[in-house]
């Protein structure tokens, strides 16, 4: 079913089945024509008004609808989560041993240009790691709340 209405008077609502198309249109037009031969239009339509002026009433989402597509976020949220964990994972072991190498940055003891150039390279390491984990405690915190969606969306109907 498509509903559509007038911009001159938006409180008439003609209703056709099927979709929008050309032939929809017209048929609500055949319904328009109807309205006005009976007298029953609030308004006066201009010479050469057609179908394609016909403004398409757009239902609101019903529920299942905005129900699926909080399922739909809900699974992209717990799969980004996913891949943030597998990219921190990854990336912990190595950055754990380049934050025990900064240490020597805080001490007396010589180090050589090698040892720094080293370290310069896993700050990068350490950066993507630290970024890496961050967001995926965020991610952590949103993920609680699409896994409560997903479990009721799960849920069968008791009987």
């Amino acid at each position: 079913m498509v509903q559509y209405t007038l911009p001159q008077s938006p409180d008439i609502i003609l209703t056709v089945s099927g979709r929008d198309s050309a032939k929809a249109r017209e048929k609500a037009m055949d319904q328009l024509i109807e309205l006005m031969n009976a007298g029953k239009l609030p308004t006066e339509l201009e010479e050469g008004f057609g179908p394609q002026q016909l403004i398409e009433v757009k239902e609101p989402s019903s529920d299942s609808t905005s129900g699926e597509d909080s399922v739909t976020q809900a699974v992209q949220v717990l799969s980004n989560l996913a891949t943030l964990k597998l990219k921190v994972q990854e990336t912990r072991a190595e950055a754990l041993e380049i934050r025990k190498a900064v240490d020597v940055l805080f001490s007396d003891q010589s180090v050589t240009e090698e040892e720094i150039n080293r370290l310069k390279e896993g700050f990068k390491v350490l950066k993507n790691f630290a970024q890496a984990n961050l967001r995926y405690q965020e991610a952590r915190t949103k993920a609680e709340q699409a896994r409560q969606i997903l479990d009721q969306a799960l849920k069968s109907p008791e009987k």
